[in-house]
């Protein structure tokens, strides 16, 4: 395979950063990244280009001094068209006789449509894969477990029962949480079609309020021009419930709050892999007033087995990430202390002319 074929399909940005700093290529995956075309962003100067809180002329220097790789963790990273996000920075000169480096940018921040980096996403699958296989060899002893201490609890005192009971209580929890890995990897595709998406927030609302947040005040704020979206009703129900339990879940049990809002959004577009964008226009944000993700796990939040919660189970998140992507559409987080809110944006439904 040719360098011009590994290089434009490449899928982490990149960037070739030439004699004076001079961007002199961007792949495909920089051009979406950057939001710009390669064209415009090829003979400027790299620190016009790529806006990063680190030193990047120094950074790039020490590279070129030391012909080693270079490494910059967590910092924010954007351009012109572009807003700051989380990024890994990778910096490495090419060959001791070619003069320009590589530098890749790999975002940090979790996302559906695109979301996991290709690397991240073959790990997510095979953990996956792999809790699949083991819930369903876990479930059968479980089960006779469970029989056995029923059994004995038959012949026992009833001041002995406590601990066959608590017994069969674990077991019948274990298997709750084997059933939700089991539903991770085997959810079927989305049936999409034409949906308000009104119906589904107002289920997923109602059944909230009336179950895990019946101590919350839900704050209704819809755009009630919207036009319809193109969906699964019941997957995206059960996404919208899923951010509602959490938010339930991270709000104070006193003055606990969530806002449901929608919104006409025209100016996110998912960049496809043709180099076309499509358009996610309409928003769904659920936003709660709890003390916020913890920092550490903010970057891999939508990751399986990633929870912010106590005995959380990781795989909610996970589970709204992979439904959203699978109807071509974005998830984001943005949380500090006294506010969470999850943005969803999806596209609207063939024919469809925008919001009235």
């Amino acid at each position: 395979m040719s360098f011009d074929s590994l290089w434009n399909a490449l899928p982490t940005p990149a960037f070739l950063i030439g004699p004076g700093d001079l961007v002199t290529a961007v792949n495909p995956a920089g051009e979406g990244f950057m939001n710009v075309s390669a064209k415009s962003l090829t003979g400027k100067p790299c620190a016009d280009v790529i806006k990063m809180a680190a030193p990047l002329a120094e950074s790039l220097q020490r590279v070129r001094r030391t012909q080693g790789p270079l490494y910059i963790n967590d910092v924010e990273t954007g351009g012109r068209r572009r807003k700051p996000v989380r990024c890994n920075i990778q910096i490495t000169p090419m060959s001791p006789s070619d003069p320009r480096l590589l530098m890749l940018v790999s975002p940090r921040h979790a996302a559906a449509g695109g979301g996991l980096n290709p690397g991240a996403k073959s790990a997510a699958k095979s953990a996956i894969g792999m809790a699949e296989m083991l819930a369903h060899e876990i479930k059968n002893p479980l089960a006779g477990i469970t029989g056995a201490a029923q059994l004995l609890a038959m012949n026992l005192e009833p001041q002995d029962l406590e601990m066959t009971d608590l017994i069969v209580s674990e077991a019948r929890r274990i298997v709750s949480l084997l059933d939700q890995v089991e539903q991770f990897g085997n959810l079927s595709p989305p049936n999409r079609r034409s949906i308000n998406v009104h119906d589904v927030v107002d289920r997923a609302r109602k059944s909230a309020q009336v179950g895990f947040a019946t101590h919350m005040r839900i704050i209704e704020d819809y755009d009630p021009s919207l036009p319809p979206t193109l969906g699964d009703a019941d997957q995206l129900v059960q996404v919208v419930l899923n951010l509602l339990k959490n938010a339930a879940e991270a709000a104070p049990r006193k003055g606990g709050e969530i806002r449901l809002r929608t919104a006409f959004d025209n100016g996110l577009r998912l960049r496809r892999n043709d180099g076309t964008g499509a358009p996610l226009p309409i928003l769904i944000e659920v936003i709660d007033n709890g003390p916020g993700i913890p920092e550490d796990i903010r970057a891999e939040i939508f990751d399986p087995f990633v929870s912010g919660h106590e005995n959380g189970t990781g795989l909610g998140l996970a589970l709204v990430s992979k439904i959203i992507a699978e109807h071509e559409g974005w998830i984001s987080v943005d949380s500090r202390p006294g506010q969470t809110a999850f943005r969803i944006s999806l596209p609207k439904a063939p024919g469809e002319k925008g919001a009235t």
